[in-house]
């Protein structure tokens, strides 16, 4: 029996450690048990992608941040080397998509060219990077962030939790069989712990998560009176499980580019 995210809340919700769940072992838990839970979704050939994988499993995603600033003018204030695997990846083609469109197709155009690449150019190799910012990035905190600062509010009532990394059942279909219409390669099954199960990396921007913070700040949405600094690092250390931090998508896409990423949007 796999283990969900509402599991890991109930079980919180139930125990006077809640806080203590939620803050040092976090939705973050969950997510990395659903992904855990899925088959493996890279091609078998992808050599190159699959150690690439590895590597970003291993490299520090810092999350025990106090306060962080406006601007990040150190590597130890972003998830540096894993975006330095990224960005030195040596697969022949790489793309990356800058994704601002909370509601929009941007899961289902990722699945898409995955698809197209893996099975139609036998490219197995083929790595996808989702830039990702504005209202999309609110897809990248938690569910115990979207409680905590009402983030569903923010989606104009077109979510009200994180359903982007539910995942569905057509995750759990047998992959080899790709040209399943309602399988684990099919519109059935866009989400993001699925896509990370194939290799795509999601990236999160940090003037994105400033912004954010600044705005809720400025309204008074602050149920632990914090300081601006201290909630941007709160909503830092609720990053989902293998987000790669950058100091800015939009100043990264190029450092991108110049190492052969094709920009998409």
């Amino acid at each position: 029996m796999s283990i969900t995210r509402r599991d890991i809340l109930g079980i919180a919700a139930k125990t006077s450690l809640a806080g203590i769940v939620m803050e040092t072992v976090g939705i973050n838990a969950a997510s990395a048990a659903a992904s855990a839970a899925l088959p493996s979704l890279v091609a078998p050939k992808a050599k190159t992608l699959k150690e690439l994988q590895a590597a970003l499993e291993r490299a520090p995603r810092r999350r025990d941040f106090k306060e962080v600033p406006m601007i990040l003018t150190s590597p130890d204030q972003w998830d540096h080397e894993a975006l330095s695997l990224v960005m030195n990846y040596k697969g022949r083609v790489k793309q990356v998509w800058d994704h601002t469109d909370l509601a929009g197709p941007w899961l289902n155009l990722m699945r898409n060219t995955l698809n197209c690449q893996v099975w139609s150019f036998k490219n197995p190799d083929f790595l996808t990077v989702s830039a990702t910012h504005g209202p999309a990035q609110l897809a990248l905190y938690d569910q115990y962030l979207w409680d905590k600062y009402k983030l569903a509010k923010l989606t104009k009532g077109k979510y009200a939790r994180n359903t982007f990394l539910d995942v569905p059942k057509a995750a759990h279909d047998d992959p080899d069989k790709f040209e399943n219409p309602y399988g684990v390669f099919s519109p059935k099954d866009n989400c993001i712990t699925t896509l990370q199960a194939r290799g795509v990396v999601f990236m999160a921007c940090h003037n994105g998560v400033f912004e954010l913070s600044y705005k809720l700040h400025n309204k008074g949405v602050n149920p632990d009176k914090l300081t601006l600094p201290q909630m941007v690092a709160e909503f830092t250390n609720h990053l989902i499980s293998g987000v790669v931090l950058t100091p800015g998508i939009v100043g990264t896409i190029p450092e991108l580019q110049m190492k052969g990423f094709h920009y998409a949007r």
